[in-house]
Formats: structure tokens, C-alpha cells, sequence
């Protein structure tokens, strides 16, 4: 289970560095990439706790990491 749980924070990392560097967002490296390991953090205790998700674990953390990055518009508060 931990593994899983370092697995889901590096995947999410890489999720957000490369929707910033893609242009996909324009909130930061380091914003973007908190946003990304948050949304994965709460999909992966929901998966946890409920049994909601995907089969796999790494498909998991890249939908969470860029629904977290869709629902966060942080590029609207400048």
C-alpha cells in the first residue's frame, strides 16, 4: 500500500510538470504540481475508503492529478 501511495505523489508530480510545461496550465511549476499531488492524495484515500477508481493504480493518479487541474482554475486570480 505505501509504494502505491509514493507511486500516486511522483506520477502526479510529472503530471503537473508536464501540463505546465505543455501550456495546458499557467499557474507555476511548483503550484501546479501541489495541485496534482493534492487531487491524487484525496482520490487515492477515496479509493481507500470506498473502493472508487480505476483498475489501476497509475491510471488513477494521472485522472485525479488533471481533474485537480481542470477544477483548481488558479490561472484566473491574477
Amino acid at each position: 500500500m505505501f509504494p502505491v501511495l509514493i507511486g500516486t505523489v511522483v506520477i502526479a508530480g510529472i503530471v503537473g510538470y508536464v501540463s505546465e510545461k505543455s501550456g495546458f496550465t499557467h499557474n507555476g511549476y511548483l503550484q501546479s504540481i501541489i495541485i496534482c499531488v493534492g487531487g491524487a492524495f484525496l482520490f487515492y484515500f477515496v479509493r481507500i475508503m470506498f473502493g472508487l477508481g480505476f483498475a489501476s493504480p497509475g491510471l488513477n493518479a494521472i485522472v485525479s492529478s488533471i481533474g485537480a487541474l481542470i477544477i483548481v482554475p488558479t490561472h484566473w486570480w491574477r
